[in-house]
């Protein structure tokens, strides 16, 4: 069972039980799945776990009643249930626990119920009812009580499945019998109620000699076991799915009467195995059943030949009561092994696969009885061919035949070109999909990769190649299941080597990852991303509605053909993509899939803030199909978020790179403010470690090694779902240890890089204030005149303008920095940097301590490589222990 499925259903149990709050259902799952063991429940368990389950009931004939009933029905997985209950009888704390849960779920029924309104009103205690309203209230109660107990007609049954398959096969509506078929009773073979053999009057039996009395029987017997009503033996009408009954004559003979009720039960399963006939002949219910009712005809054919034998030793005298019995004997196992088969596939609605389930496990149950082993063989040998057939195309085809919805592979409509577009689109989960009651028990091991064979296949086939499987062998039904089991292992290595062999090879997916998803989405293209920034620098700094499109798509066009990315044959795909919200919002967005708040997070506003162009920017890349299935719109967007994290530190360092020039040039002055100066100086060179030494972890510390196993593991890779497995785990572990899946941790980042990208804005607006450039370039005489390079004399007064600039300068630095107050607005700034930089060393200790989230400690390493935030980081993890700690009574 897989992790998904144990969540689903443990939230499922959760629900039902009506447990909240708690510690939620991942600590239970934790359990399950530490303590799961590979039990099988075999027929002696399950036996044993019955007889315990009967004891320990208040009622155990009602449960034993209602277990043979499921186990008629072929309940699927019942035996492991009832091993399940038998051992929550034995945990008394668990029992206590649902028998509260129970009384409670109870009660708030009953209260739910007495809320609502009732639909009937009942008549005051102080109204007397009349007899004629008493007796119209019985008639009404009497009518629903009988309509509920009857079964559905067998014209609803066939226009309800007929509706269901020709909705399914639209453009290829099934084939139908004409209605006269069902409108002549005398065709079905079975008895028809109301009429007799003959209009003659009936000579009371009771009055005949015994030799008279028995050559009577015998006639009448011959008539019943064909399905004919005789004189003094009569079939009773039937009540639902009951045995037809039979009504002798009371005045016969008690001898005879005796053997007559021995032989009836053949007739009984004759009339029973005849309707089973008749009903799954017809199209709406398959062509398994229909295999299967047409293996039943033949072996009443032959049961109808030896009535007929009987018939004429009758004609001649030689068969008597005994004979007849002798003869019937050997059929009437044959019989009611049918008639048990016909039951069970009517009372479970069986079609398909759960008949051929239902087959096989009738066939194993009869192991040690040759006879009813072989007769139960060759009946799913006859059934199981339609089903193997429909196996045969969708194994060494890839194609699925299926108008009866009959086969353990279903299709689903759904457009290959969504899977570019919707980020939640399934097509390759649900394309196809297997239906659990569609698969016979016998292949039920195997089910996964028959869904994977063809599934290889029909990928390949719809690229326009026509794949045909070079082992296809015909599958034929037999007891030894390793038959079936080596046939689909060939054709699921065939399927598995041509689909990955035509993506890697053919379609280059390697390639495609390699050369242009890692170039372009990690950043890994160094000299393509500094000359794509140096054009797009002042295009992105706009807001995101001011930025023209094409001009961008020209500038990544231009910064392509001038890097070494335009040996990337795949350059092309590359494109422009100005998202509508920041990262954060679409990191919740994906979060919030499938979930209760997914609807509200969709429907609010993207952003309350105007988005800049690099706030909103992201590439996008145009992947055709098959390699969609791979690089599809899920991982597109994980692609996406790794890069907008990444090109927004890229471009805050940048900034602060800038500031860094700036300053350079400042220091030419000897401004009285030194100390202000020197404390921004040094937030600066603090901020660039931070925004570089995390870029280095994340590329080189993160993304690197995760790539190279990808690598390793695509090289290693047998099919499609391992490369779709690989590819998954490596973008969710780049995705986890960049910091990406926790809102808290990107939220104290993305802080910290707003105040990174507020103080570059503040020291630049400084620096061009002081004019410091154009006043500096102004006064340079280095590129000399017209005349000649500057003699002497006007280097000297070159000179002496510098001075007196530079101290005017000084004075109007100094003057707009007491006046402004540049000090106070420094320090605000280091001390926001300083919170939240400590914040996010606190918050990585936590979860790398609480969720083993060992990488994440190279962070903090990293950051704090000297032990300057270790005091302040203990002092706060001292703190939280406190406030965690219960508090002490006072003595």
């Amino acid at each position: 069972m897989s992790e998904f499925r144990i969540h689903h259903d443990v939230n499922e149990l959760l629900s039902l039980l009506r447990v909240h709050g708690g510690e939620g259902a991942e600590v239970y799952i934790d359990l399950l799945q530490k303590n799961r063991t590979p039990y099988v429940t075999t027929t002696v368990s399950a036996h044993s776990a019955k007889v315990k389950i009967a004891e320990f009931s208040r009622t155990p004939e009602d449960f034993l009643k209602k277990y043979d009933e499921l186990k008629s029905k072929n309940t699927r997985h019942l035996d492991s249930l009832v091993y399940l209950l038998s051992k929550l009888t034995e945990d008394k704390e668990t029992l206590q626990y649902l028998q509260q849960n129970a009384k409670e779920r109870a009660e708030l029924a009953a209260n739910a119920a007495a809320s609502g309104s009732t639909n009937f009103s009942i008549p005051s205690s102080t109204s007397k009812i009349s007899l004629q309203e008493l007796e119209e209230l019985r008639k009404q109660l009497g009518s629903v009580t009988a309509s509920s107990s009857v079964q559905q007609p067998l014209e609803v049954t066939r226009k309800m499945l007929r509706d269901k398959q020709n909705k399914k096969n639209s453009g290829q509506p099934i084939p139908i019998f004409p209605s006269w078929v069902y409108e002549r009773p005398a065709l079905i073979g079975d008895f028809l109620i109301g009429t007799s053999l003959s209009t003659d009057t009936t000579v009371p039996i009771g009055t005949l000699p015994l030799a008279s009395q028995e050559s009577m029987i015998v006639e009448d017997l011959l008539y019943v076991l064909i399905g004919v009503d005789g004189r003094y033996i009569t079939a009773q009408p039937l009540i639902g799915r009951q045995n037809r009954a039979f009504l002798v004559d009371p005045n016969l003979d008690l001898s005879i009467k005796e053997l007559v009720t021995r032989i009836l039960p053949v007739a009984a399963s004759y009339s029973a195995v005849t309707r089973f006939i008749e009903e799954k002949s017809s199209f709406e219910y398959g062509q398994v059943n229909h295999a299967l009712a047409a293996a039943m005809r033949t072996l009443i054919k032959e049961y109808m030949i030896l009535i007929t034998q009987l018939e004429h030793l009758q004609r001649q005298g030689l068969l008597s009561l005994q004979k007849l019995w002798f003869y019937i004997q050997p059929t009437m196992r044959t019989l009611e092994i049918l008639a048990s088969l016909a039951t069970s596939v009517d009372k479970g609605e069986c079609m398909g696969g759960s008949t051929l389930s239902l087959l096989h496990d009738k066939t194993f149950n009869y192991t040690g009885d040759s006879q009813a082993q072989e007769l139960c063989l060759y009946l799913t040998k006859a059934a199981s061919v339609p089903y193997f057939e429909i196996l045969e195309k969708w194994i060494y085809r890839g194609i699925i035949n299926d108008p009866y919805s009959e086969f353990m592979v279903e299709e689903h409509e759904l457009q290959k070109e969504k899977i570019q577009e919707d980020y939640n689109d399934k097509y390759w989960d649900q394309r196809y999909t297997v239906v659990q009651q569609q698969i016979p028990s016998f292949l039920q091991k195997m089910a996964d990769k028959i869904l994977s064979t063809g599934k290889y296949l029909n990928v390949v086939r719809e690229c326009g190649r026509d794949v045909t499987c070079p082992v296809a062998k015909e599958v034929i039904y037999t007891l030894k299941e390793r038959a079936y089991v080596e046939q689909i292992e060939k054709a699921y290595n065939y399927a598995s080597k041509v689909l990955l062999d035509f993506l890697m090879e053919e379609k280059e997916l390697v390639a495609h990852l390699s050369r242009s998803i890692k170039h372009y989405f990690l950043m890994d293209q160094g000299d393509f991303f500094v000359h794509f920034m140096d054009l797009t620098e002042e295009e992105l700094k706009k807001p995101v509605d001011d930025i023209i499109t094409t001009r961008l798509e020209a500038l990544l066009e231009l910064a392509l053909r001038m890097s070494t990315a335009n040996t990337d044959p795949f350059k092309d795909d590359l494109k422009i993509d100005l998202m509508p919200h920041d990262l954060i919002t679409q990191l919740l967005r994906v979060l919030a899939i499938e979930t209760k708040q997914e609807k509200a997070i969709i429907s609010a506003d993207p952003t309350e803030l105007t988005l800049s162009g690099l706030e909103a920017f992201s590439f996008d890349y145009i992947v055709k199909w098959p390699l969609s299935l791979i690089i599809n719109r899920k991982a597109l967007t994980r692609y996406q978020m790794l890069f907008r994290h990444m090109f927004y530190c890229k471009h805050v360092e940048r900034q602060l790179c800038n500031v860094w020039i700036s300053n350079k040039t400042a220091k030419q002055f000897s401004l009285h403010s030194a100390k202000w100066f020197a404390g921004a100086f040094t937030l600066r060179q603090r901020m660039l470690n931070f925004v570089q030494n995390i870029q280095y972890y994340m590329m080189f510390e993160v993304m690197e090694p995760t790539w190279h196993i990808l690598e390793k593991n695509l090289k290693l890779a047998s099919n499609i779902d391992d490369v779709l497995s690989h590819h998954t785990s490596f973008l969710d572990n780049c995705l986890k240890d960049c910091m990406l899946t926790n809102p808290e941790l990107l939220k104290i980042f993305s802080k910290l890089m707003s105040v990174c990208v507020m103080f570059t804005n503040c020291m630049q607006r400084f620096t061009q204030s002081m004019k410091l450039d154009n006043e500096m370039d102004r006064l340079t005489l280095e590129h000399g005149t017209m005349l000649g390079p500057p003699t002497e004399e006007e280097r000297a007064e070159e000179t002496a303008k510098k001075k007196l600039t530079n101290k005017l300068l000084a004075e109007h630095a100094d003057n707009m920095h007491l006046t402004s107050g540049f000090e106070a607005t420094v320090n605000k700034f280091d001390s926001n940097f300083s919170t939240h930089l400590l914040d996010l060393l606190d918050k990585l200790s936590v979860y790398s301590t609480n969720d083993c989230e060992h990488s994440m400690l190279n962070i903090i390493y990293r950051l704090d490589f000297n032990g300057f935030y270790t005091e302040r980081l203990e002092h706060m993890s001292a703190e939280r222990s406190q406030k965690a700690a219960p508090l002490l009574p006072h003595v």
